[in-house]
């Protein structure tokens, strides 16, 4: 799951966005290493999936190099990644995207289930069995999991109340 992004993030880029590029504003969702911008392309006229994902490839390759200029400068500013999406309709596509190596410490026990995994074919490493688990928990917990976020909002507000350090 992604957060949303610091008002000061979405600020920056809805002002550096340039103007048609999306027929609203973009879902700009961030974490520690990286920005997501994705934007809704206009779908009008488009009769299927096929046309969909052919309108997504034009924007990405009409809107490289203008990209790869506001991601530099983004990059520069927060000191994070840039990764870039379009929707158009249903159809959500994300382009060159942060994949991030996270460390963990497991037991015999935690072993033996991405061990499990890998062995039965539903991943390909222990390093995808684990994503694949942490996309399973996502899927199936995400009320718990935005009840969390929001408690932790929470924290953080106070923490911003309280003397400074």
């Amino acid at each position: 799951m992604q957060e949303q992004a610091s008002s000061d993030i979405v600020s920056w880029f809805t002002g550096r966005l340039p103007d048609g590029w999306f027929t609203g504003p973009p879902e700009i969702s961030a974490d520690q290493d990286e920005i997501l911008v994705v934007g809704t392309l206009s779908d009008e006229g488009l009769a299927d999936d096929a046309a969909r994902e052919a309108r997504i490839t034009r924007f990405r390759e009409e809107t490289r190099e203008q990209r790869m200029k506001i991601a530099n400068e983004a990059e520069r500013r927060f000191r994070r990644k840039v990764s870039w999406g379009a929707q158009a309709g249903p159809m959500r596509k994300l382009f060159t995207t942060l994949s991030t190596p996270v460390m963990t410490r497991l037991r015999q026990p935690g072993r033996a289930v991405l061990d499990t995994l890998v062995a039965s074919g539903v991943a390909r490493s222990r390093s995808e069995a684990l994503a694949w688990c942490v996309k399973l928990v996502a899927e199936h917990q995400a009320d718990w999991l935005k009840d969390l976020k929001e408690a932790l909002a929470g924290v953080e507000k106070a923490r911003a109340k309280g003397p400074q350090a």
